[in-house]
């Protein structure tokens, strides 16, 4: 077992050696905190040989002692019964503030958490980065992080991102790529039904964390209760990397995309499994839910047709509202309720 093994690439040419002369599976395990798939030295060296995991922060559902399935659940043919259980937005509040890092989440109190936070992206600004690649203005780094989690859930905008920090378009790309290397920032792609387009159209940023997003924009729970403009796109993003984490165990194995047309209709998140079916998801920081907050997934509908299973807006109530055929309003809890199962380890996962 090598641990942070991006930090000493040699070794992956010695490791292909051995896996050549002897291609039994499982005799290496190799972590780091770098995401090898975006290193092409290393990727390259071992293409064929290795299988790649994701450790993420922790789920909501791995916090419960359960393991999620609201994903398969919603790609069903049809909806099993929802759990009726009123979640406060004070609790979302808090989980989204909390976020998923084992080490933040096992703290007792937010300055300890804010505390952590800091060390965090510290050791990986200075440490981790500075491993990858020698560059210029270390500095702006945290500066361009600070900016993107203020932009979460924007579409990823180079020019304007370049004029606010001051730095070419050429750098702020290289470093936007370190970013996603070391694990705090995530691209959702856009959804088109023409696939040539996908590649060209604007990909949302998202950050892996909304518990570090809230520490970098300054932000605990009562102070992010009073700000309903960043509330949203904390939500949003909180429910992304939700979806992102159950994607990696779920039967359906389904991609995750966002949709946003030139004439303005939006869908917050587009799930399309290998048989080109597609779930829609809109997400609505707000305890009710109206007619028009189903636009997006209309039209989206109305554009795939038989290949649009569902649409599904997840908002703060507690009740699961038909919309229409093929459209519900359900709760945000839903997400770790839906298809949940004890999880078999379930015992060891105190965290308190």
């Amino acid at each position: 077992m090598l641990d942070e093994v991006q930090r000493v690439p040699e070794l992956f040419l010695a490791i292909k050696a051995a896996l050549d002369r002897d291609r039994r599976p499982g005799r290496f395990l190799l972590t780091g905190s770098a995401d090898v798939l975006l290193l092409p030295r290393l990727s390259e060296s071992l293409v064929g040989r290795m299988e790649i995991l994701t450790l993420w922060p922790f789920s909501q559902g791995e916090l419960e002692g359960v393991r999620e399935g609201f994903v398969d659940a919603v790609f069903s043919d049809k909806l099993p019964s929802l759990p009726q259980r009123g979640m406060a937005t004070s609790e979302l509040i808090e989980r989204v503030v909390v976020g998923g890092y084992p080490e933040a989440v096992v703290r007792s109190t937010q300055a300890r958490r804010q505390a952590w936070f800091s060390s965090y992206v510290t050791a990986i600004l200075h440490r981790d980065v500075r491993d990858l690649a020698n560059i210029e203005h270390l500095g702006a780094l945290p500066r361009l992080l600070s900016l993107l989690s203020a932009r979460i859930t924007s579409l990823l905008n180079y020019s304007e991102l370049s004029r606010s920090l001051g730095l070419a378009q050429s750098t702020l790309k290289r470093y936007l790529a370190l970013l996603e290397i070391t694990f705090l920032v995530q691209l959702l792609p856009a959804w088109s039904p023409n696939l040539g387009k996908r590649l060209v159209k604007s990909p949302k940023l998202l950050l892996i964390d909304t518990g570090l997003a809230a520490h970098l924009l300054g932000l605990d729970p009562k102070a992010l209760g009073s700000r309903p403009e960043l509330l949203g796109p904390l939500v949003e993003n909180f429910v992304a990397m939700e979806l992102k984490k159950q994607i990696a165990w779920s039967k359906a194995q389904p991609s995750m995309f966002h949709l946003r047309t030139g004439a303005g209709q939006e869908v917050d998140i587009v799930l399309e499994d290998a048989s080109g079916r597609v779930v829609g998801i809109e997400v609505k920081a707000a305890a009710t839910v109206r007619p028009q907050d189903f636009g997006g997934l209309r039209y989206l509908a109305g554009l795939l047709g038989e290949r649009f299973l569902r649409g599904i807006v997840l908002y703060t109530g507690d009740q699961h509202v038909p919309f229409g055929e093929d459209l519900h309003a359900v709760p945000i809890s839903s997400l770790w309720e839906l298809g949940a199962k004890p999880h078999p380890d379930q015992g060891s996962r105190e965290l308190n």
